[in-house]
């Protein structure tokens, strides 16, 4: 990315350098200039409202952006130094995935949706007005007029610079320069620190509006949960766990996957069935069991018809161990005694594994005499899960709630109305990225201010890591960038090498720099990637 760089002058290697042609358009308000792969717009308009303000508040500026030189140098010594630990010290991959979510904020991929290149497209512009506003200020508190202020694209890549006039700039000391130069950096790592504030005080910025971890809300739904959930729609529980953030629930759902893998490795006790979770029962009717689908065979497993799952009778037991392979004839693995069985038929029945009934002896899975405990068969992939969710905001719920006020209707009605209980069973990884949640709920029923908080939030994400990476790449002395300019204005004044040497020194950082960093972000893309 190409910020902060106009026409040079000579030999000399300084950026934001007016080209002498812009001069002749002074007059106008915004120029265009187009090519096949460049375009840009030169806007004149701010220069002059820009230099009253910057002059304006000179001394406090001046302050400021002093301060922001300590950082931009202390940056430019920190992440070269970083960088050359994680390429020739330590080859610790956490390091570059650090760094890789650092400067992307996610796992950089080949595929980027749509919005995904919109909310990155928009945060550049953004971090990069922010950065180059930085230089302008600090130009003009210094008395220096800009020339212009361009925002261009070169092929798909956003970016903008300030050109003014770089005499002006060489009459004054070097440590006015560094506040120049440094004034970038330093007002993109202020505006990091403000995106990460504002991050963690949206809850209270938007309480008045919105209800907070409180249960997740679905906005959008797709294959395995959509023809059970719906946008609108609040997920309460996953298996009797709570669950109050989108954290929870992809925890949660990891929990129980990796539950049922650790479990895989004693599939063979069971004779070609999976686990049993002896903490997973319920009381089903003597009944129902004796109207089961009869159990299908094929290539010696048992197989339930389409819509049913496998359940069998499981044994009063201690309940710290979570796995039974025994049932009240000693054999669980007979095909004999598994018996197929409809969820939806199973689920609002009493639990008989410790959530439910607690009977005499300490006992966790009795039940009535004309009931028999049962638990579902679970195979790695095919795992049997409950998720309650509710309905606060649907029309019918809402009607349903007016009339309660007139009435004594009990809260199993409410809940039955308001919400529900069903049964998954398959892959609970696929469940869970099937449906996007926020943390969210409009006090008010309005369907679209259900994502607004989503979306700011995932701008302030978006924007922190953009304004981070121009930091961080414009931190290094790399060729074109500001990290450049600084280590010249750096060794000039803090160093009493003659002009030469440190021209030659200044190369060799540069071109060091650049070769190193080019390697760096390659090794992190490639680590992140593949």
């Amino acid at each position: 990315m190409r910020v902060n760089r106009a026409r040079r002058n000579g030999a000399t290697r300084l950026p934001l350098r007016a080209s002498p042609l812009s001069l002749v358009h002074r007059v106008k308000a915004t120029v265009k200039a187009v090519s096949c792969w460049y375009c840009d717009l030169k806007i004149y308009a701010l220069n002059e409202p820009l230099f009253r303000f910057g002059r304006k508040h000179a001394s406090i500026f001046k302050l400021w952006f002093s301060i922001g030189t300590g950082f931009g140098l202390t940056a430019l010594v920190g992440v070269t130094s970083i960088i050359i630990w994680q390429l020739f010290i330590s080859s610790d991959p956490r390091l570059s995935n650090l760094f890789g979510s650092l400067l992307f904020g996610f796992s950089p991929s080949l595929r980027i949706s749509l919005s995904d290149a919109g909310y990155l497209f928009i945060s550049t512009l953004v971090s990069v007005f922010v950065h180059e506003f930085g230089h302008a200020i600090a130009l003009a508190s210094e008395g220096i007029q800009l020339e212009y202020i361009a925002v261009f694209l070169a092929v798909l890549f956003p970016g903008a610079l300030v050109a003014f006039d770089y005499d002006l700039l060489l009459a004054l000391p070097r440590l006015t320069a560094l506040r120049v130069y440094c004034a970038g950096i330093w007002h993109n790592a202020v505006f990091c620190a403000l995106c990460g504030l504002l991050l963690f005080l949206q809850p209270v910025i938007l309480f008045p509006f919105y209800i907070h971890a409180e249960s997740p809300l679905v906005l959008d739904v797709a294959s395995p949960l959509s023809e059970f959930l719906s946008p609108g729609d609040a997920i309460v529980s996953l298996d009797g766990a709570g669950i109050h953030g989108v954290q929870d629930w992809m925890d949660m759902t990891a929990l129980l996957d990796k539950k049922i893998l650790k479990n895989s490795s004693d599939f063979h006790h069971f004779r070609g069935f999976g686990a049993v979770d002896r903490r997973k029962g319920y009381c089903v009717p003597n009944a129902l069991l004796e109207d089961s689908k009869n159990v299908q065979l094929a290539k010696n497993q048992t197989v339930c018809p389409y819509d049913f799952t496998e359940f069998v009778k499981i044994h009063c037991f201690d309940p710290s161990n979570s796995v039974n392979v025994v049932d009240e004839d000693g054999d669980l693995g007979r095909r004999e005694n598994v018996l197929c069985l409809n969820a939806k038929d199973i689920v609002n029945l009493e639990k008989c594994d410790g959530r439910g009934k607690v009977m005499k002896n300490g006992s966790r899975c009795m039940c009535s005499e004309d009931e028999s405990c049962l638990s579902p068969v679970q195979f790695p992939g095919l795992m049997w899960v409950e998720i309650t969710y509710s309905r606060p905001h649907s029309t019918e719920c809402l009607q349903f709630k007016s009339s309660l006020l007139d009435s004594n209707t009990s809260s199993d009605a409410v809940e039955q109305t308001c919400g529900g209980t069903f049964v998954f069973v398959g892959d609970v990884i696929s469940m869970a990225h099937s449906v996007q949640l926020t943390e969210y709920q409009p006090r008010w029923g309005f369907f679209i201010g259900k994502y607004i908080p989503n979306k700011l939030e995932k701008s302030l994400i978006c924007t922190l890591h953009v304004s981070l990476a121009l930091l961080l790449l414009n931190s290094l002395p790399v060729y074109f960038l500001d990290g450049e300019s600084i280590l010249e204005v750096a060794l000039s004044h803090f160093t009493s090498l003659s002009s030469r040497k440190r021209r030659k020194v200044h190369q060799i950082c540069v071109v060091g720099g650049t070769f190193i960093s080019v390697l760096a972000f390659s090794r992190i893309l490639f680590i992140n990637v593949f």
